[in-house]
């Protein structure tokens, strides 16, 4: 870490495709795990040799709208222990410190709250968490749309005690969006932050969204809340998507303005708004990763 903040790393999926892993549709990030694991080790030591803190299982689409229902009841819990212990094994291999999250994703899709379904939630949370507890430590329960969601996975951590940190994804796309930060679900910001705290948060994030929303919402969240709990920052590169959007559903163009030394500025505006944990979702690689970590150590 510089100072006192901490670098993630970047987006699995786009990185899993550029280094030529299996990926497609309805798999996505999944396929490589499922077919060829050894790229999923590749692609987390790719974000820790460009200098991040922490790296992320790829677990994010071990839920049943990526894998299917039969084949996550027969191998959900199998695929997120083989995510958590590669995850593990690149981490420990390490010279510097590298913490590992585990990823728990939205259960029934990206950006879309009109889809939860709080009677399935628990019994999709719980292969997940059984899989990847023994190789994680803390919980980053991310992209998550609206406070229902945080709630449920809440409840499914309940026994874990280890940290865990929430994260939402914003509504970014309507004109207002910077002067009234929101949820997708319409959620105000400041609301959902309170009851993350409430819920026992030991950091609140926001991540897939525009870059632009995102210092308005680290500010919406540190005025609303104790200082002691972090607050993160980990934005996409691509265009505002539709409401009716299913973030994975294919792979969108990729802003040209955030190369790495453009996205960079972006971090160190968040940084100035207040947030001490940094890194990249969607279409954010390696090279991203080691100009944050360029700018983080001068």
């Amino acid at each position: 870490m510089a100072g006192d903040i901490i670098l993630l790393d970047g987006g699995m999926g786009r990185e899993l495709k550029r280094i030529g892993a299996p990926f497609r549709q309805p798999e996505w990030s999944a396929l490589a795990l499922i077919e060829a694991p050894d790229f999923v080790a590749r692609a987390h030591q790719s974000f820790v040799t460009a200098g991040a803190d922490v790296i992320t299982t790829n677990s994010y689409a071990l839920v049943p709208f990526h894998l299917g229902e039969e084949r996550f009841a027969a191998r959900g819990e199998e695929l997120a222990d083989l995510a958590g212990r590669l995850a593990r094994q690149v981490a420990d291999g390490s010279e510097c410190r590298v913490a590992v999250a585990g990823s728990l994703p939205p259960l029934f899709g990206s950006y879309r709250p009109d889809l939860y379904d709080e009677t399935r939630a628990q019994e999709i949370l719980a292969p997940l968490v059984a899989g990847l507890e023994p190789h994680v430590d803390h919980w980053l329960v991310e992209t998550q749309s609206a406070i229902a969601e945080v709630e449920a996975a809440a409840a499914g951590l309940a026994r874990s005690g280890k940290p865990v940190w929430f994260s939402f994804t914003l509504e970014d796309g309507a004109e207002d969006a910077r002067e009234a930060p929101r949820l997708r679900s319409g959620e105000p910001v400041a609301v959902a932050v309170r009851r993350a705290a409430d819920l026992g948060a030991a950091a609140i994030l926001f991540n897939c969204s525009q870059p632009e929303v995102m210092g308005p919402a680290v500010a919406a969240a540190g005025a609303a809340l104790p200082s002691q709990i972090r607050l993160g920052v980990y934005a996409n590169a691509f265009p505002p998507q539709p409401k009716d959007a299913e973030a994975n559903a294919t792979l969108h163009e990729i802003r040209t303005d955030l190369d790495p030394s453009g996205y960079r500025g972006f971090m160190q505006d968040w940084i100035g708004q207040g947030a001490s944990i940094v890194g990249g979702c969607c279409g954010i690689g390696p090279e991203h990763t080691a100009a944050m970590r360029s700018a983080l150590d001068a």
